[in-house]
């Protein structure tokens, strides 16, 4: 009775965390977010993806893109369907971030301030991610498969709003870029915020003048300025509000 093999499986951890369980893993990860999301009635986000490194207080360009993703969680959350007024009805563009700080935390804030839930997708790295304070707790995850995470990222969104960041920021947006060129997701408008910086960073142009673009792949996005132009052109690309279930 005390060897491993008597114990129940469910209960072994050592047979849980080994090699051959890695699909249950992966099973395990996408279910147990999925039954939070529904018994929320999340039927749809407007991902949020910046820059972990930016705050309040980090300069002049960092502040206002802080500030304006902030606010962009609140307008999104009060006009998009994140509010719902009758018990049952579904939640729509419910704002949805990596987790962690910076724009993912001021998306988060914004839609906290608005009075609406959010979610917050984290992921287990070497120097552990803290989650953000403003994601709702019952929808704050921790992954450990970034693979699961960019699924549940993807999979419901409605749109896909970029801030300026690095590495992971990047991640995210070819992913879905990549989702939308080959037609392995549906259109959704994806809006990058702040023209400039992404110009600076990223050479459209030479992309497609080397032939690795077709200059029609630029018509997946969208710039915008501020929060308000944000909005408008989520509107523009095809974003439906909230509409109640009769």
């Amino acid at each position: 009775m005390a060897s491993p093999s008597y114990r129940l499986a469910a209960l072994d951890q050592d047979f849980l965390l080994g090699d051959s369980m890695r699909g249950v893993r992966f099973l395990m990860e996408y279910a147990k977010a999925e039954e939070a999301l529904r018994a929320w009635g999340v039927r749809s986000t407007i991902v949020v993806f910046g820059s972990a490194r930016i705050g309040p207080d980090g300069g002049e360009r960092h502040a206002r893109w802080y500030e304006e993703a902030r606010a962009f969680g609140r307008i999104a959350s009060e006009r998009g369907g994140a509010l719902v007024g009758q018990p049952g009805q579904p939640r729509d563009n419910v704002i949805a971030t990596g987790g962690g700080p910076g724009v993912m935390g001021a998306a988060n804030r914004g839609a906290h301030e608005a009075g609406a839930p959010s979610i917050g997708f984290n992921i287990t790295l070497p120097h552990e991610q803290e989650p953000n304070p403003w994601s709702t707790p019952a929808l704050t995850f921790r992954f450990h498969y970034f693979a699961m995470r960019k699924m549940h990222l993807a999979m419901r969104a409605n749109a896909l709003v970029v801030f300026p960041g690095g590495f992971g920021t990047f991640d995210e947006l070819f992913e879905i870029l990549t989702l939308r060129q080959t037609d392995k997701a549906p259109p959704i408008p994806i809006v990058l915020f702040d023209e400039a910086y992404w110009r600076s960073v990223i050479n459209f142009d030479e992309l497609i003048a080397h032939g690795m673009i077709a200059a029609g792949d630029l018509d997946l996005f969208r710039f915008a300025e501020d929060a308000e132009g944000v909005w408008s052109c989520l509107l523009d690309g095809g974003l439906k509000p909230h509409q109640s279930i009769e």
